[in-house]
């Protein structure tokens, strides 16, 4: 791998493919993809349980740019997702510039040479290093260990981080969890050659990724206990198949694929009225969702146990149409009680009631408040990245940062949605990046970082907006942080970022031309 790009990118899930994309088709060639998994697709790699599937239509979730006549499904199963991205990397020419287990250590910015440096190293040796320590993804290295795998470093002129904000998986701490003596695994590293036949299962969490798995394990387990600390409201999930006859006309009259996504799109938008104007609104999906609850659930305590007490939208609103009816099997059992610790095989809840369990699944999530792992972004000054966002974290139009300059992050604070397509979001930062790129190409400008006055008045109007939303009904969910400050959402329609990112504004930009940056010896130092 060459020592020096211009451009790293970190990731190949929708936003380090598209990133690329949009750069080769600029001109630009001198860049580098990293990527710490042995094959593509970001989170549509990472994710494979069963059940695993998009909950937005499979039309919108697509670049724009490449939308895909044959989608088999209204939402696209994980397979076909990978398959996507794997063509579009393939058909734009990304393979050559892909460097696949990979893993990202560090990354410094060097203040004499307005540059930054990449720590990497080959991702099996860590996951086998980590393993041994009993470390988990996300836990602080210690850089003093002789047995950890060798370091190699890689000097850039920009660092766009394509990671996305559910990158890390989320552990639950409970006495003795580690100790206990059956199989465990989190649902973003599904062990597919384990037998549930015949065995016990307790699945820790009920969020998205969860509905999607349990219908798929209780088919098979002789026993399924779901450990429940909030219910999520749900609706139906209005898949269907899309049929041959559909598909070849959306191959062949590409407009009708077009005129559907675009159908798509506004109806989602239609959903910030609710969600941010007039939460009153989504009092109608309340009633839906409680109907569709009487109609799925006889059992009137099962009733009881899955109806949330809280706003509905509060909390993410999941779709499924099989999870109700799993939950109601006589081989599941919903608990409430919370888990007190883990003895062995054996899991105690709360109320002292002990259960037998042969496999413990954690559906438990991601760290979203923590998209970056401590000790891994250094700015100006040596400053960690999560240091800097001890409050919460937070940006500038969601991809940059004031004192970390020429670091872009696609799907950073604040951008995330609750009603629509995540890769519309994408490609408005995407397009964003590279102007900012073409203009530190033709104004000569060796590094740009935002002003620290512009990120705060963005962050609080931001806030503001936020403060009236159902997100802030009280609910806790992974949205809000523990000072209950969202970091994660934005607060509006998609086409009014659209508008905020479509060109560089380099005037809230403190932009340093190459001149000002002294001339220094022209070796690579490894970061501290």
């Amino acid at each position: 791998m060459n020592k020096r790009v211009q451009i790293a990118i970190v990731g190949t899930g929708f936003s380090g493919l598209g990133m690329g994309i949009k750069l080769k088709q600029a001109g630009y060639d001198n860049f580098v993809i990293l990527e710490q998994s042995d094959d593509i697709g970001g989170t549509w790699h990472e994710n494979h349980y069963p059940g695993c599937a998009c909950d937005v239509q499979s039309a919108l979730y697509s670049f724009s740019f490449e939308q895909n006549p044959n989608w088999t499904r209204m939402y696209a199963p994980q397979p076909e997702i990978k398959a996507y991205l794997k063509h579009c990397a393939e058909k734009y020419g990304l393979t050559s510039h892909i460097r696949l287990n990979t893993h990202v250590a560090g990354a410094h910015f060097d203040e004499q040479r307005q540059n930054w440096t990449v720590e990497t190293c080959d991702s099996p040796s860590l996951w086998q290093y980590m393993q041994k320590k009993g470390l988990k993804p996300g836990d602080a290295l210690n850089r003093k260990d002789k047995a950890l795998p060798a370091f190699e470093t890689l000097e850039a002129q920009v660092v766009v981080s394509g990671m996305g904000g559910l990158s890390t998986p989320s552990y639950p701490e409970i006495k003795g969890i580690d100790s206990f003596t059956g199989k465990s695994f989190h649902s973003q590293d599904w062990d597919h050659d384990y037998d549930f036949k015949g065995k016990r299962v307790a699945v820790i969490g009920t969020g998205a990724s969860a509905i999607q798995f349990v219908p798929e394990v209780a088919k098979e387990a002789a026993q399924l206990d779901l450990y429940q600390r909030t219910p999520p409201w749900i609706m139906p999930k209005p898949d269907r198949e899309i049929t041959a006859l559909e598909r070849l006309a959306f191959r062949k009259v590409p407009q009708t694929l077009n005129a559907l996504r675009n159908s798509i799109y506004w109806y989602l938008e239609a959903r910030v009225l609710g969600f941010v104007g007039n939460p009153r609104i989504l009092k109608i999906g309340e009633l839906q969702a409680r109907r569709y609850i009487r109609s799925q659930i006889k059992d009137p305590e099962l009733r009881r146990k899955v109806t949330p007490d809280f706003h509905f939208g509060c909390k993410r609103v999941l779709i499924s149409n099989n999870y109700y009816p799993a939950l109601a099997q006589d081989n599941v059992d919903v608990l409430t009680g919370g888990i007190r610790e883990v003895r062995g095989n054996v899991v105690v809840d709360n109320n002292g009631v002990e259960r037998e369990v042969d496999c413990i699944i954690y559906g438990t999530g991601f760290k979203a408040q923590d998209p970056v792992p401590g000790g891994m972004i250094f700015g100006r000054d040596g400053q960690d990245l999560l240091a800097a966002w001890q409050g919460g974290a937070e940006a500038y139009k969601g991809t940059t940062i004031a004192g970390f300059p020429n670091l872009f992050m696609l799907m950073g604070p604040n951008t995330g949605l609750g009603h629509s397509s995540m890769v519309y979001m994408i490609e408005s930062q995407i397009q964003y990046v590279l102007d900012a790129l073409k203009q530190m190409e033709h104004k000569g400008w060796q590094s740009v970082e935002v002003k620290a006055e512009a990120q705060g008045r963005y962050n609080a109007s931001l806030q503001s907006k936020l403060g009236d939303s159902v997100w802030q009904t009280g609910c806790q969910s992974w949205y809000v942080n523990e000072n209950g400050k969202n970091t994660t959402l934005w607060p509006g329609f998609t086409w009014q970022f659209r508008q905020q990112t479509r060109r560089f504004d380099a005037g809230q930009y403190q932009c340093r031309p190459v001149a000002a940056v002294a001339e220094v010896p022209d070796a690579v130092t490894a970061p501290a």
